[in-house]
């Protein structure tokens, strides 16, 4: 989990941007000024580029269009599924109370999935990637937050060693060992969907994609350039993709 969260620290668009204007610099204070030109003008244009497009709208269209959220809930599920990557464990153990990240959609789209279902049981995973393994972690916020939404904290199954959507799915299904047939709501952010998806089929899941959190829509809206947005949903999108290819090469979706 730190090998794979180091490589991808360096290995996302907006940082290899960044190596690359460094690249430029390093050259230009080298005395090698017409080849800082060159890469300094490139990185400019490939900015540009993005924020004119704009690429990052439409990287994450290419997931989000995968599964489109359906207008009416389902009329029947046995279960409802709730991801982590939503909530931020070491800021809420620094100021005790539950801090979310922009994801934060899936945990409230869970409250109302439960409030709609009020049979359906219910779980929510998610561990920690913190280096200290006994530390706060994902389903513990998870559980501070719901109860302040008015959920009753034993109504929730928590699984709460999952390092990444794999282990949500696997340990998911070894705690809740599901009858065959039984349908369960999977919600997670729509960009992740496609791979969360994917995951739990292989581990034997019926699931029903409830995706929530959509990022991407500012291509058909009126025209304006925001590049920090932009390079942020890039990031996401790359990372998607690059997870989806490791898990297919792993056979895990």
């Amino acid at each position: 989990m730190l090998i794979s969260t180091l490589i991808w620290s360096f290995a996302r668009p907006s940082t290899l941007l960044l190596a690359l204007f460094t690249v430029g610099l390093v050259l230009s204070l080298a005395g090698r000024h017409r080849s800082a030109r060159l890469v300094m003008g490139g990185t400019a244009a490939i900015l540009l580029a993005i924020a004119v497009l704009p690429a990052g709208d439409w990287a994450m269209a290419s997931l989000e269009d995968r599964y489109p959220r359906q207008r009416a809930w389902p009329d029947h599920i046995d279960g409802i599924i709730g991801l982590g990557g939503a909530v931020n464990p070491s800021l809420t153990d620094i100021w005790h109370t539950p801090a979310l990240t922009d994801g934060g959609e899936r945990m409230t789209e869970f409250v109302a999935a439960a409030r709609h279902y009020p049979e359906a049981r219910l779980v929510f995973t998610g561990g920690t990637g913190a280096k200290d393994p006994a530390g706060l972690r994902e389903a513990d916020v998870a559980a501070m937050l719901f109860e302040q939404l008015g959920l009753p904290r034993d109504r929730v199954l928590y699984e709460r060693d999952a390092l990444n959507t794999r282990d949500n799915a696997t340990l998911t299904w070894q705690l809740i060992q599901p009858k065959p047939g039984e349908r369960w709501l999977l919600i997670t952010s729509a960009f992740h969907m496609p791979r969360a998806e994917g995951a739990f089929a292989r581990a034997g899941w019926q699931v029903i994609p409830w995706p929530t959190g959509f990022k991407s829509g500012r291509s058909s809206g009126p025209p304006g350039i925001d590049l920090p947005l932009d390079l942020t949903l890039l990031d996401y999108a790359f990372h998607e993709w690059a997870g989806m290819l490791v898990y297919r090469a792993r056979g895990w979706i």
